[in-house]
């Protein structure tokens, strides 16, 4: 549900936010396994198809690969932190750019009901500016047109 979102909220951005390339990966993940009815739901609600998202375990190259690598839960983060070598300078929650007071981990749904999902995707909703202002700090600016 977070790379459909965040996907989908940088398509609305300037270059070069717009290009940025979001994936989706688990750290218990089966590959090629369907996303749940239930998140393919919660999105559709909010007018995003994820129907076509296979699962895929998280891998040391994307981690290399990544400009920042956010996470649903401190445990998430941590896990990482014990199997990547060399972990990613910027790891962070996805809730971890919200105002201070507001929960900053996203529980799993996972073999929930509909509103588990919905929960979920409202609290990474609730993210996603704050997600957006930080990747702004972060990617280079776009190359000026040449004519």
């Amino acid at each position: 549900m977070a790379e459909g979102l965040l996907t989908h909220a940088l398509a609305g951005q300037d270059e070069p936010l717009k290009n940025l390339r979001v994936i989706s990966a688990g750290l218990a993940a089966r590959p090629g396994e369907y996303v749940s009815g239930n998140s393919v739901t919660a999105l559709k609600k909010v007018g995003i198809d994820i129907s076509g998202h296979r699962a895929r375990p998280l891998t040391q190259q994307m981690l290399d690969d990544a400009l920042a690598v956010f996470c649903m839960t401190q445990s998430h983060c941590g896990l990482i932190e014990l199997q990547a070598a060399p972990v990613p300078p910027r790891m962070h929650l996805l809730r971890a750019f919200l105002p201070e007071g507001a929960t900053r981990e996203i529980a799993d749904p996972f073999g929930g009901s509909l509103k588990h999902y919905e929960q979920s995707r409202d609290e990474m909703v609730e993210a996603i500016p704050s997600l957006i202002a930080y990747l702004k700090t972060i990617v280079p600016p776009a190359a000026p047109a040449t004519k």
